[in-house]
């Protein structure tokens, strides 16, 4: 095989997660919170056994998020919170790993335990989960994440910021993990009764996408004409011989 049929083999490889990339953003563009990732590209050599040239491939080497906040909107739900900075709420993912998220559309398990959308409990300051006392009347959330109800304060959120925020990596579920050290809030404010939505720019990541579809096609295309000339090398080549 030709080393332009092994180069655009490894471009359709990381289109094709391109797509996939630009797919989730567009399906995110409603999701309080969310915010688009972007995939990052790089070329390396690859040696293959066999043969006497070097081949520059393309690979996919990570992606990044876009740190953009989305627009603020107010819903009057006490249990609604938007987070103004760069800070991440802190909420128990499934096997009870720590993990981050900034969708603030939470709500109240009938056992009182302040959960987000999708049913991840909600972690106090201190690590753990967080209960509200039945019939205690209204919740409110002060700027610094303290929550109280007519009963008194019942506890504090925990919201980290981080160095560099692209050390987190989408877990799914609107949720992010990270090996990296986060720190308390000083930048990062809470505004109760409203959400933050998703910075996703559907137009733009609808002209990704068929950008994208075009540069598949385009390298498909190259293939097929590719493969076409070698085949008819070979056919000249047989009658050349014969």
């Amino acid at each position: 095989m030709e080393n332009s049929l092994y180069i655009g083999l490894s471009k359709q490889v990381v289109l094709r997660e391109n797509m996939n990339i630009i797919a989730n953003n567009v399906a995110n563009v409603n999701t309080p919170g969310f915010r688009a990732q972007n995939m990052v590209f790089n070329d390396f050599i690859e040696d293959p056994r066999y043969m006497k040239e070097d081949i520059a491939m393309v690979i996919d080497y990570g992606q990044y998020q876009m740190t953009d906040p989305g627009s603020l909107s107010t819903t009057g739900n006490s249990l609604d919170i938007a987070l103004v900075g760069p800070g991440f709420l802190g909420v128990q993912a499934l096997g009870g790993d720590t993990q981050f998220t900034r969708a603030g559309n939470l709500g109240i398990t009938p056992e009182g335990t302040l959960v987000t959308a999708r049913g991840f409990p909600v972690l106090s300051q201190g690590g753990g989960e967080i209960t509200i006392p039945q019939n205690a009347g209204p919740v409110t959330i002060d700027q610094n994440g303290v929550i109280s109800t007519q009963q008194g304060q019942v506890d504090q959120l925990m919201i980290m910021e981080f160095d560099n925020p692209q050390d987190l990596d989408p877990a799914g579920n609107g949720l992010y993990r990270t090996d990296a050290e986060g720190n308390e809030a000083e930048s990062t404010r809470v505004k109760q009764g409203m959400l933050e939505s998703s910075n996703v720019q559907a137009v733009i990541e609808m002209t990704r996408m068929i950008e994208v579809l075009r540069d598949y096609q385009s390298v498909q295309n190259l293939m097929r004409s590719e493969h076409d000339r070698l085949r008819n090398a070979g056919q000249r080549l047989a009658r050349t011989t014969a």
